[in-house]
């Protein structure tokens, strides 16, 4: 009796370990379209008034993208363009990897990154994970303490062919072999970290919680140089963000600083304020989109009605109009296309800032429903638009007249902007990665 007790625990034990023929990830499911959101009667209309833009604009007008596709991924890196991805996936299958929630995990909006054909991202403990293709594990590795796991770190991502980045909300920041997961150096910084990580050539940049753009060395994790902008008191309410173009680094911080320094030495060339810093209420609760780089200026909204252009030579706005969205925007040749908070795609001229289209996305939702729903982020497919939102839905819009084909329901709770990579989409969570086919 005792014997086959022992042989039923082992078998427990051993289909639950970590190694690299455990299979983590659920069994695909049929992915449904949502109905129980969708507004049947066209005649509730949301009868509202506001300063931001709740109307539709040229809604019949239609567009053609042709080309563009991501074909450079570096200088999409570095210039956070997510271009147009080659995919028009069908989306019919749904599987997960779990892990226990995380929290706080919206603030930090953490990304999956890849290597080859090979996922990375971590779970509630600190654990560093690489999948491959075949969704089977090729390594896992955690180098935190017993009283750090307790505290559930929160990690940002950043590689290169060969070294994976890492750093966190609890100022620990470290360098991985991505091929093998060991660790080449680990360090600590004065503050913890909220902000993308951009590696270029032998130096990396991050900001931390003091509004504090740091540059530290790829070899060892020294500190090469830092530029201090204007501490607050409150820290980011979303993750903050950098480009890289031609040797320059620009960067954001939580009140709304725009500052552009001198990669090689750390000279600050400008800073421009988009914010009243007087006014305290706004500050607190500002949360701007990712920066957008081309060749001649920078884009980005935020959640106060604002979106931008600026000048990347001067530091001068080149103009400003009233869209109230805190979602990376796309170029498209000269387009640039955003989502406001409210549900509506706009298509701007990136040149003049004029709007080119305004389409209602969430026309579908019931109307009591649709002031609770907000976008989370999006990307530009060959015909489609996917964008996910805080209630668990991804909706596919049709790019060409901007109308909303299906909703389709992925969970109950915010998942994070969808991500492209081997013909698939990824999509996050604070308590799961999941993968739609």
């Amino acid at each position: 009796m005792n014997k086959i007790i022992y042989l039923f625990i082992l078998i427990i034990l051993t289909g639950c370990s970590l190694n690299k023929n455990s299979k983590f990830w659920s069994t695909s499911e049929t992915i449904n379209e949502d109905t129980d959101s969708i507004n049947t009667s066209k005649s509730e209309e949301i009868l509202k008034k506001s300063l931001v833009y709740e109307k539709e604009f040229n809604q019949n007008l239609k567009i053609k993208v042709e080309g563009n596709f991501n074909k450079n991924k570096q200088i999409d890196y570095l210039t956070n363009n997510n271009s147009r991805v080659n995919f028009n996936g069908k989306l019919e299958t749904i599987s997960r990897y779990k892990f226990s929630k995380i929290k706080n995990f919206y603030q930090y909006e953490p990304e999956i990154v890849f290597h080859n054909k090979s996922l990375i991202f971590f779970d509630n403990r600190g654990t560093i994970l690489k999948f491959n293709e075949k969704s089977k594990l090729e390594w896992e590795k955690n180098y935190y303490s017993k009283s750090e796991k307790k505290l559930k770190p929160i990690l940002q991502f950043s590689n290169n062919e060969n070294y994976l980045i890492v750093a966190d909300n609890l100022a620990k920041y470290f360098m991985l072999n991505i091929e093998t997961g060991e660790l080449i150096w680990s360090k600590r910084n004065v503050a913890p970290f909220n902000s993308q990580i951009k590696i270029y050539q032998d130096k990396f940049f991050i900001i931390d919680f003091s509004n504090t753009l740091r540059c530290f060395s790829l070899k060892n994790g020294d500190e090469l140089w830092s530029v201090k902008t204007q501490n607050s008191l409150i820290r980011s309410q979303k993750k903050l963000s950098i480009v890289i173009t031609k040797d320059i680094v620009y960067f954001n911080n939580s009140i709304g600083d725009i500052s552009a320094v001198d990669l090689n030495n750390g000279e600050l060339l400008w800073q421009l304020p988009t914010q009243n810093t007087l006014i305290y209420e706004s500050s607190f609760s500002l949360e701007t989109s990712d920066i957008v780089a081309d060749n001649k200026s920078l884009y980005f909204s935020n959640n106060q009605n604002q979106f931008f252009s600026i000048d990347i030579d001067s530091g001068n706005f080149n103009w400003q109009t009233k869209i109230n969205s805190n979602l990376r925007p796309i170029i498209i040749g000269n387009i640039l296309f955003t989502i406001s908070l409210e549900g509506y795609l706009f298509l701007i001229d990136k040149n003049k800032g004029s709007i080119i289209r305004v389409t209602d996305i969430f026309d579908n939702f019931k109307s009591k429903k649709r002031n609770l729903i907000k976008p989370t982020g999006f990307i530009l497919g060959k015909d489609n638009i996917y964008l996910s939102t805080n209630n668990g839905r991804l909706l596919v819009i049709d790019i060409a007249n901007g109308k909303t084909i299906s909703t389709l329901k992925i969970d109950n709770e915010t998942i994070l902007k969808p991500v492209f990579f081997d013909e698939k989409l990824f999509l996050v969570k604070n308590n799961a990665i999941i993968r739609l086919n």
